[in-house]
């Protein structure tokens, strides 16, 4: 920010000519197919519903390389994950688990802000003086930076107003000019929209939401499903939605590790079809518990039965 009476640089404009003619680095993706250098991002849903699991299994695949449920790092790159709500103690137990199945050496930095590890306040990021403090973090090394979350870091100002925002956004947009991706964890409102002022998607290149399946029961565990909201440059399979699921297993020593499935939600919603039919309801039944078109159900019925799941 240009302090008073301090001399402002000139703005830079190119002519068409020489807007054809630079030579601009091709983006690349720290997490294929959506999330890529200086890209900004959000990801949100309902409380207790796997968000800072999710953000957590990101940051750490960026940083080590691999996959994750259908997401790929190939180029792995720093990240920086800023937390505002967790525990420490829940925030070390996550990565211990994490760290458990995975077994792998991390081939660029993984750095943790918490609110449980400093002496004095947290930073505000909705004022200068919490962005210039988070700045100071973020070195070159430093490429994805995730914000978790919007509520509890951004503590100034009104959610659903969308003057609040504009500090926020052009901080975003100031990460992105250093070269930074920035990944913003966020609640849903009651509606199920994210919560406060639709501005907040204008300049996200990806909004990713997470919902319950229809039927979902508490025993089912963590189970979620994955839409992509808004996503720029992705088109096809890459956005379909599809059903991801956290399970709990047990190896070889008895030590409890947790992994991740997931499937797309056409195969998900065939794989419940054919299970409520084989529980003896009919077609018309399935397709009111599941809120479907009772002919995608016949469909299902009859696709299971060839194939003998039914």
């Amino acid at each position: 920010m240009v302090k008073q009476n301090e001399i402002r640089p000139p703005l830079i404009v190119y002519s068409f000519d020489e807007l054809l003619e630079l030579e601009i680095p091709k983006r690349q993706y720290l997490l294929s197919p959506w999330l890529q250098s200086q890209g900004l991002c959000m990801i949100y849903s309902t409380r207790g519903y796997g968000k800072t699991w999710i953000a957590l299994e990101i940051a750490y695949t960026v940083a080590s390389g691999g996959q994750f449920l259908s997401w790929e790092a190939e180029n792995p790159a720093g990240v920086l994950y800023i937390d505002g709500e967790m525990a420490l103690i829940e925030l070390q137990e996550r990565a211990l688990k994490i760290d458990m199945r995975e077994s792998k050496e991390l081939k660029a930095p993984l750095k943790f802000l918490t609110r449980d590890a400093q002496e004095g306040n947290f930073p505000n990021l909705s004022t200068i003086e919490g962005q210039e403090q988070i700045e100071s973090l973020i070195n070159d090394e430093i490429k994805l930076v995730v914000l978790d979350n919007h509520s509890t870091l951004f503590r100034s100002g009104k959610e659903d107003e969308s003057d609040s925002w504009l500090p926020i956004q052009n901080w975003l947009l100031s990460l992105r000019s250093l070269g930074k991706s920035v990944l913003l964890i966020h609640h849903a409102g009651k509606s199920g929209k994210q919560r406060g002022t639709s501005r907040r998607e204008d300049v996200l290149d990806t909004v990713i939401t997470m919902k319950r399946p229809t039927g979902y029961k508490a025993q089912d565990g963590a189970c979620i499903e994955v839409y992509f909201e808004k996503n720029r440059a992705l088109y096809g399979d890459d956005v379909k939605p599809f059903e991801a699921r956290l399970e709990s297993n047990t190896n070889d020593d008895g030590i409890k590790t947790l992994s991740w499935t997931c499937k797309s939600l056409e195969d998900s919603t065939f794989d419940t079809v054919c299970a409520l039919a084989n529980e003896g309801l009919g077609n018309s039944e399935i397709a009111q518990e599941l809120e479907i078109h009772k002919s995608t159900v016949s469909r299902y019925v009859k696709r299971g039965k060839e194939e003998g799941t039914i």
